[in-house]
């Protein structure tokens, strides 16, 4: 159900084998433990949880929320007695939006039927907050970019980071903002660490960070040129979905075989932050009807 991973003393990595390759995390005290993020499914936050407070005998004092996306926070009801953390906006975007999702994949989805929003408790907005974990500091701040609530978590001793989703294999900005991103990843490169573990994906050890980052920064310079090129034609759209994700870039087959929708979403996003309208379709462009089922969800 979820791969685990030590990847310092006492500081664990989970990543879903069902969803996104999704990733959370774990710092172990010797009294109490931090979990950093919850996954998509409430079977694999409860084998989190059963992992630290049976195997490892501790309880969970803290979550972390990275950010307030499903996959990352809905899990919170599972970890009772636990303390929340987040940045404001994350506590915001739960109550707002969270909330009416989570009632919509109920109706749904029966594995979701005992799953309550929680919000975080303790909040920063800017700046750092720091939690001592035994002989760890964790030191938050934030890393916007993917959302602007992104919050990233650095164990200073290890110098393991814990991105959320400023860090994918495919950079991924719909609720975002792409200068935001560029910052968060430049500010990445320069942290010196050891260890990145992204929102999803396999952890990026040191000598692959360099090039984790520059292809990322790469592929968001493509897709900033695909869009400007698509608002001189007279159909954008068109433009668009000729643009393939191997093209600017990057597999395809990554996260889990998304990498193709992401970057889709991620062009007709950025085409409207960037023009502040959806891309015009021609009268026989194949995708109108899925065009405007995705204008509809928006």
């Amino acid at each position: 159900m979820i791969q685990r991973e030590r990847i310092a003393d006492n500081v664990y990595s989970f990543q879903s084998d069902v969803y996104a390759q999704v990733t959370a995390g774990a710092v172990i005290g010797p009294n109490w433990a931090v979990v950093i993020d919850t996954l998509a499914l409430p079977e694999e936050s409860l084998a989190i949880r059963d992992f630290i407070e049976q195997e490892l005998n501790v309880p969970v004092r803290y979550v972390i929320n990275t950010h307030s996306h499903a996959d990352h926070a809905w899990g919170n009801i599972f970890f009772p007695g636990a303390t929340v953390i987040a940045h404001e906006l994350c506590r915001i975007n739960l109550e707002t939006r969270g909330k009416p999702s989570l009632e919509e994949v109920r109706r749904q989805n029966l594995s979701f039927r005992n799953v309550k929003i929680v919000l975080p408790q303790i909040t920063y907005k800017e700046g750092t907050l720091t939690l001592r974990v035994g002989k760890k500091n964790l030191t938050l701040f934030p890393l916007p970019g993917h959302s602007a609530d992104n919050t990233a978590v650095l164990v200073e001793e290890d110098r393991v980071l814990f991105a959320g989703d400023a860090a994918m294999p495919l950079p991924y900005i719909v609720d975002g903002d792409i200068d935001d991103m560029v910052t968060s990843l430049k500010r990445i490169a320069k942290m010196g660490l050891e260890n990145v573990v992204q929102g999803h994906g396999d952890i990026v050890l040191r000598g692959e960070i360099d090039t984790f980052i520059k292809e990322n920064l790469a592929y968001l310079s493509n897709i900033r040129k695909v869009v400007r090129k698509a608002s001189r034609r007279k159909y954008p759209l068109d433009v668009l979905e000729e643009s393939t994700v191997e093209s600017c870039g990057k597999s395809r087959v990554l996260i889990g075989g998304l990498a193709g929708e992401l970057h889709r979403r991620n062009l007709r996003a950025l085409y409207r932050s960037l023009y502040g309208e959806f891309p015009e379709i021609s009268d026989d462009d194949e995708y109108e009807d899925d065009y405007e089922d995705e204008e509809d969800e928006e």
